[in-house]
């Protein structure tokens, strides 16, 4: 039975279990598998882009390349002040009717991919997955995404300082883990 699927497993798109992708040690507490697992889909909804790039900063410290669309306007400073090495983040700007068919490109090439937006329709979900399965791409979204592995909500954003000031917030995975994203 086991040579059997692993006949099928080319034809079914199904990924094997690679490397875990690292986060964060404060962002291992909210994953089950204390790392982004390749092919996976994570789900962060409640705002967030923070966590979202806190999400990616290990990977790109670590070499991985990292591929975001939907973040328009993204501080580039923001993002390495999280962590994320700016050498090995790849920022496309596209318009929304697009962003699917970016984010696919996207995805053959790239080790964590972060979406921002609206949801891409159902088709286009279901063939990104397949996509990240194949490939091992780790993709993040920062909405609902049914049939994510992981799913994450922002329950609180705590603003502090002068002016833009820094952020901080807290992640709660499902299961009431917590990990605070950024400096307070």
């Amino acid at each position: 039975m086991e040579a059997t699927l692993a006949a099928l497993a080319p034809q079914l798109q199904l990924s094997r279990p690679g490397p875990l992708v690292p986060v964060l040690p404060a962002m291992e507490e909210l994953l089950p598998e204390r790392g982004l697992r390749p092919g996976a889909v994570v789900s962060v909804t409640g705002g967030g882009t923070a966590l979202l790039l806190a999400l990616a900063a290990a990977a790109t410290s670590a070499g991985t390349w990292c591929g975001a669309v939907g973040f328009e306007g993204l501080g580039l400073l923001a993002a390495a002040e999280l962590g994320v090495d700016l050498r090995r983040l790849v920022v496309v700007e596209a318009p929304r009717e697009r962003q699917a068919e970016v984010a696919l490109a996207l995805a053959d090439g790239v080790g964590v991919l972060l979406l921002r937006g609206a949801a891409p329709s159902a088709p286009q979900r279901e063939r990104l997955a397949t996509v990240a399965r194949r490939s091992g791409c780790a993709v993040v979204v920062g909405s609902e995404w049914p049939g994510a592995q992981v799913r994450l909500r922002v329950e609180s954003r705590v603003w502090s300082g002068l002016g833009a000031g820094s952020a901080a917030g807290a992640a709660d995975g499902g299961g009431g883990r917590r990990a605070w994203c950024g400096g307070a």
